[in-house]
């Protein structure tokens, strides 16, 4: 029997190897990976069954509240397994017609562009422009007007599944713990694998060519919903800032009002004294500081980044989160082995610019070591001192177990 969609199982496949290797948890159905797993052929053949004839209907995505850094929650949608893998068959098809069609200046959810390529460029501008407009849209996943999104999605694809499908997850509703279930009409749910493409698309013609037409000499850097806008003066940047909320306004959005603020960024050469004069930006935070010169090895102030103490926050409490001093069955080399790489995306990522500020969260991390190891062993509990050499010996001895180690980050208080 011939199928209303031509959709090719091997993109099922596909889709399966990149939900599974982005993990997650499951959804409302409580069916986890391994579950799915079990019965994975069989799965899959009656996802693609439903999908080729029409009749998949996405069932509700599970809403998870999780805190904010700043403070807090928000609520992710997650779908279930069989959902994701649906939504990757679409972004597989989707994705590749309006990615060639993004600005180089779009920085998030997109192949081959990173949170720190953001950050080297808007440094960058910081040194040549005096002011500032840094934004943020207050909601951006749960305001998108759906009949604009469809709009700019059909602008980029006649395909009907496609089409079909996109439609049906922007109205999926929601179900919360207690069961109770709450119907959408605006946005895409944060936790969708199709939801990041979306929402990119619909601020590619709200903000990036908009702004890109309307004023083609300010430099601008956006990474999903949190926004720079680069000015000469202040005149310029409260303008600007004026005219940017009601565009946004226009297309269904508002801007963050704690959030969006405009910035003074001149460094050593200030004349006198502005509201704002530092901004966060993917976990940097960007202001005037002391630093060398390479050439001449004098300090200087330069407005430059470095770790936020938000995210300073986060990794305390992520590393906290392990419990480490309470799993006195462990080695050393077992925390290694199991918090190494969360150290090494740490320093790799905030380490890039003034790696120096994370040197309290090393310290951190090394005092949660020192009550390990005073549980660990016994002739070292209640021995604090010898539980700090016994961890500055180790980072001696075994440089390797530990990225922050590595990076010279060995001292306990010092």
């Amino acid at each position: 029997m011939t199928k209303p969609f031509n959709i090719p199982k091997p993109l099922f496949v596909q889709a399966y190897k990149l939900v599974r290797k982005n993990s997650g948890s499951a959804g409302v159905d409580e069916q986890s990976l391994m579950d799915f797993e079990r019965n994975l052929k069989d799965n899959l053949y009656k996802l693609w069954n439903r999908m080729s004839s029409g009749s998949y209907f996405p069932p509700p995505v599970k809403a998870v509240p999780i805190p904010k850094k700043s403070g807090g929650e928000r609520i992710l949608g997650i779908p279930t397994v069989s959902d994701r893998i649906a939504q990757m068959v679409v972004k597989l098809i989707f994705e590749p017609n309006v990615e060639p069609h993004f600005l180089t200046d779009s920085y998030g959810y997109r192949p081959n562009k990173l949170a720190l390529d953001a950050i080297k460029v808007t440094r960058e501008r910081c040194w040549k422009y005096n002011w500032v407009v840094e934004f943020d849209i207050k909601g951006l996943f749960d305001h998108i007007p759906h009949h604009l999104l469809m709009k700019a999605v059909e602008k980029h694809t006649s395909n009907k599944w496609v089409l079909l499908y996109v439609k049906r997850w922007l109205i999926a509703p929601m179900q919360h713990n207690d069961g109770a279930i709450t119907e959408r009409h605006a946005g895409t749910p944060q936790g969708g694998v199709i939801s990041p493409v979306l929402s990119n698309l619909f601020l590619h013609y709200v903000f990036d060519k908009w702004i890109q037409r309307q004023f083609p000499s300010i430099p601008w850097c956006r990474f999903a919903d949190d926004g720079l806008l680069h000015c000469k003066s202040h005149k310029q940047a409260e303008y600007l800032l004026d005219i940017l909320k009601k565009r946004f306004m226009s297309c269904g959005l508002q801007l963050h009002p704690t959030k969006t603020k405009i910035v003074y960024c001149k460094d050593s050469k200030r004349k006198e004294q502005h509201k704002n004069t530092s901004f966060d930006f993917l976990g940097y935070t960007f202001r005037p500081r002391m630093v060398r010169s390479r050439k001449t090895n004098a300090n200087f102030v330069s407005f430059t980044p470095a770790v936020s103490q938000t995210s300073k926050k986060s990794m305390r409490d992520k590393t906290r989160s392990f419990k480490w001093h309470l799993r006195s069955g462990t080695s050393l080399e077992d925390i290694a082995k199991e918090f190494n790489p969360v150290i090494r995306g740490w320093m790799n990522y905030y380490g890039k610019y003034n790696k120096t500020e994370l040197i309290p969260v090393g310290k951190h991390i090394n005092g949660v070591l020192v009550k390990w190891a005073m549980r660990k062993f016994k002739k070292l509990r209640r021995r604090r001192v010898a539980a700090i050499h016994y961890i500055e010996s180790s980072a001696k001895k075994r440089t390797y177990l530990f990225a922050h180690w590595q990076m010279g980050m060995k001292g306990v208080f010092t």
